[in-house]
C-alpha cells in the first residue's frame, strides 16, 4: 500500500467520520421530539399519554413519506437546501445536510418503538405519584427505553455510515467519493477495497460497541 493511498484513505476516513457524527447529531436533535410526539399523541392503550389521532395520523404519514423517499433522489433534491444552510452543494459540509434530514424520520420511529416497549404499569404508578407529562417523558418513558434507543441509535449509525458512502456519487467526499473517483473512474480497485474494508470495520466497531452498551445497561436492571 503506497503512501499516497494511505493519505487519501486517511483523509476520507476523517470525513466519513465527520459526515457521521454530526448527521448522527442533527437527526437526533430533529428525530428525537418526532419520536415522542408519536408515541405520546398515540391510542391510550399503547402508551399514549395525551391521545390526538389526527395530529398523530397526520405526523405519521409525513415520517412514512420521508422515510420511503429513496436517498439517492434526496440528495439530489437537497442540493439548494444545502448551498442556502452551509454555503456550498459538494463536500463533506454539503453532505450533512441530507444526511441528517434522511436519518431524522427512520430515528423518529425508532424511538417510537422504543416508548412503546416501556412497562404501561411503570407510568401508571409515575401518574399515581402526580407526574406531569413532561415529567413521564423525561423522568419516566426516555430512561426506561434508553437500552432500546441506544439499540436503535447504534443501527441509525451504521445506516448513516452507508449513506454517507452513497454520497459520494454527487461529490459528498469520504470513502464513498474515493471509492468512485479513484476506484471506479480511475480503475484503481485497490482505492476502493481499502474503503469497502474502512466501512466493514467500522459498522462492526459499531456495533460490537453499541451491543455492549445496552448489555452493560441491561445487566444494571
Amino acid at each position: 500500500m503506497d503512501a499516497q493511498l494511505i493519505s487519501q484513505v486517511m483523509e476520507a476516513t476523517g470525513e466519513t467520520l465527520i459526515m457521521v457524527l454530526f448527521s448522527t447529531v442533527f437527526s437526533l436533535v430533529l428525530g428525537l421530539p418526532i419520536g415522542v410526539l408519536l408515541h405520546i399523541t398515540g391510542k391510550e392503550e399503547s402508551g399514549g399519554i395525551i391521545p390526538s389521532p389526527v395530529f398523530n395520523n397526520v405526523l405519521s404519514r409525513i415520517v412514512n413519506v420521508l422515510r420511503s423517499f429513496p436517498f439517492i433522489i434526496l440528495l439530489i433534491v437537497l442540493i439548494p437546501l444545502s448551498r442556502v444552510i452551509v454555503g456550498t452543494s459538494i463536500g463533506t459540509k454539503a453532505a450533512i445536510v441530507p444526511l441528517s434530514i434522511a436519518a431524522a424520520p427512520f430515528v423518529a420511529r425508532i424511538i417510537e418503538s422504543a416508548l412503546k416497549e416501556v412497562d404501561p404499569g411503570v407510568l401508571q404508578a409515575a401518574k399515581a405519584m402526580g407526574s406531569t407529562n413532561w415529567q413521564l417523558v423525561y423522568k419516566v418513558l426516555l430512561p426506561e427505553a434508553m437500552p432500546a434507543l441506544i439499540s436503535g441509535l447504534t443501527l441509525t449509525i451504521i445506516n448513516l455510515i452507508g449513506y454517507s458512502a452513497m454520497a459520494g456519487t454527487i461529490g459528498g467526499g469520504g470513502l464513498g467519493d474515493l471509492a468512485i473517483r479513484y476506484g471506479y473512474q480511475r480503475f484503481r480497485p485497490s482505492y476502493l477495497v481499502a474503503a469497502v474494508i474502512i466501512i466493514l470495520i467500522m459498522v462492526e466497531i459499531i456495533q460490537v460497541a453499541g451491543d455492549m452498551i445496552v448489555k452493560k445497561m441491561m445487566s444494571k436492571r
